[in-house]
């Protein structure tokens, strides 16, 4: 009886590996250095690759109240009142690969903080944790470039990656992050020549492609993620076919979730609002792994842990 020999398609290009953060061998103070990327197969296809690339599950961490509904304030309590509490619960109890710090009460149209008091915060977060951290201004080209420029120096040798970066403001934030041995998020919006685009103004300025990692733009269920999904397999089948300006790690947050009207709406027919928005988040993050996304980002801890029992099944465990 003949055996069966299962087809194994062989990929011309490779995903770039970045280092990210720094521990103590490296120069920082962070509990560990991940290598993120190196993807030479489609996600999960270990019958094609020696390699077995597991994405890394963070969370979030925001240092305003603004624009958080309703739903998680309830769910998650005073915890994220607090940002350094937060940044702690994250890795302490509910056990987040990263952090996603998110800088929003720099907005200049609302609480406008300065960038010394963000670089200060930034400076608690990592005395109180150990884990690796991505940093996100707040959306105003003008702000960001004093916010990151700040945050970049206080966070000296941590290896952080420090973004978004676009078309507007990419060179004051590839420029802080080249001062200060960090790596740079380029932001895609959905579009996958401006993916492209991205990456090669980044190393045309100096960044190098191993510093550089890719935020496509995650839509929710129900808010678009077909599309979603569709760019990421393209970004991801691009790199492999041997794109070199795809060839970078991809992140995504999925916490966007929690601002789907159907996630969060309050209505006794449609079940329990809480288990709806954790699978509505749960099933964004689901869906981008499956495209091949190598950092995913979440609000809620039940999320995070729904999301890491899928992605053991989906790895065999490794």
């Amino acid at each position: 009886m003949m055996g069966l020999e299962i087809p194994k398609q062989r990929y011309s290009g490779k995903v770039v590996q970045t280092m990210f953060g720094a521990d103590r061998e490296h120069g920082g103070t962070r509990g560990k250095t991940y290598v993120i990327g190196g993807s030479d197969s489609l996600p999960f296809h270990a019958f094609e690759s020696e390699r077995i690339v597991t994405p890394l599950i963070g969370m979030e961490v925001v240092d305003t109240l603004r624009g958080i509904d309703d739903v998680s304030k309830a769910s998650m309590g005073d915890i994220i009142e607090d940002p350094v509490r937060w940044a702690r619960t994250c890795e302490n109890e509910w056990n987040a690969d990263f952090i996603n710090v998110k800088l929003k009460s720099a907005n200049p149209e609302e609480e406008n903080r300065s960038p010394e008091e963000c670089a200060s915060l930034v400076s608690e977060i990592l005395k109180a944790t150990t884990l690796p951290l991505v940093i996100y201004g707040c959306g105003s080209a003008e702000k960001d470039a004093k916010v990151i420029d700040a945050v970049s120096q206080a966070a000296a040798k941590e290896r952080v990656f420090l973004g978004p970066a676009d078309q507007d403001n990419y060179k004051t934030i590839a420029a802080a992050a080249l001062s200060n041995g960090h790596g740079v998020i380029g932001f895609a919006n959905l579009d996958i020549n401006i993916a492209k685009q991205i990456v090669i103004l980044l190393m045309d300025f100096g960044v190098r492609r191993e510093d550089i990692m890719v935020d496509p733009l995650q839509a929710a269920l129900g808010m678009g993620i077909e599309y979603t999904y569709s760019t990421l397999e393209r970004l991801r089948n691009g790199a492999l076919m041997g794109d070199q300006s795809l060839q970078v790690p991809m992140i995504c947050d999925c916490s966007v979730a929690f601002t789907a009207r159907e996630a969060i709406e309050m209505n006794p027919d449609m079940g329990d609002t809480l288990e709806r928005a954790i699978n509505w988040e749960t099933i964004t993050a689901h869906t981008s792994l499956l495209a091949g996304v190598d950092l995913i980002v979440v609000r809620h801890p039940e999320s995070l842990k729904r999301v890491k029992k899928i992605l053991s099944s989906l790895t065999g465990g490794a």
